[in-house]
């Protein structure tokens, strides 16, 4: 890998992990687009501990809190407040956690097609946009029912299908079920945590089988610098979002879409 491909792919990944249009599509399309050679597992470990702690260092009071008060709840057995939204992304993420063990092989060799991407890229844009304009009733995330986790839980595993999005699809359930845009953006970046790190883990291992040489340098460059884009689209996207909307990540994902068809059809 080159430099300018390390800025490019890092970059391209800590934005596109919060933001609702896909970043495993991105980082799938831009090789095939580029005639780049794939990245390899060593730089996709560093770009997701770059966003991690991207995430982490924003949300640190959220964590600090939901984490003292999920530990609290085992003892004394009351499950509201901070305690409630620490089970509720517990709860969140079994889903995805269950449907990476079943499906990911077949995910892998089956669905990692330009058209796939195209496709979900659509659907699930025009799926965001229903919910941003027909769902949100003003409930913040401390207000999340069980079927409510639930229900946003098993939508996120449809995000192992490339295109979909993890953020956008968790964002869609969260306003179909009545979160304002705030609170389902707020829910989808904690519920990330879990999910980049188990992610995260399994391309470590991954990584120690294969036994591959490591450039250091661009590895430190590539957490560097997905770390700074993640962070700066989490704090951006929390601030427009209630101006915005949903409605021009809707266009970009549908215009992409439309761009790949015409493309690879």
């Amino acid at each position: 890998m080159d430099f300018l491909q390390t800025i490019i792919l890092a970059i391209i990944q800590g934005l596109t992990e919060f933001l609702p249009i896909s970043s495993s599509a991105h980082l799938i399309l831009v090789p095939v687009l580029t005639g780049w050679s794939d990245q390899g597992l060593a730089f996709d470990v560093a770009v997701h501990v770059g966003s991690l702690a991207a995430v982490m260092l924003y949300f640190r009071r959220d964590i600090a809190n939901v984490t003292v008060a999920g530990l609290r709840s085992l003892k004394t057995r009351r499950v509201e407040g901070d305690a409630r939204l620490a089970w509720a992304i517990v709860l969140g993420t079994i889903p995805v956690g269950l449907a990476g063990l079943l499906f990911a092989d077949f995910i892998e060799a089956n669905l990692r097609s330009a058209l796939v991407i195209a496709t979900t890229t659509i659907v699930f844009g025009l799926l965001l946009w229903v919910a941003d304009r027909h769902g949100a009733t003003g409930r913040n995330e401390h207000q999340l029912r069980w079927i409510d986790i639930l229900v946003i839980g098993v939508a996120q595993a449809l995000a192992l299908i490339p295109g979909t999005s993890r953020s956008g699809i968790t964002m869609t359930a969260g306003l179909l079920m009545g979160l304002d845009r705030v609170a389902a953006a707020r829910f989808s970046f904690l519920l990330s945590i879990p999910v980049i790190i188990l992610a995260g883990g399994l391309e470590t291992v991954k990584l120690v089988q294969a036994q591959q040489s490591v450039a250091w340098g661009s590895l430190f460059s590539g957490a560097l610098l997905s770390f700074m884009a993640a962070y700066s689209c989490i704090h951006f996207f929390l601030k427009w979002l209630p101006k915005v909307g949903m409605l021009p990540f809707v266009i970009y994902r549908v215009g992409l879409g439309v761009i790949l068809f015409a493309w690879f059809a």
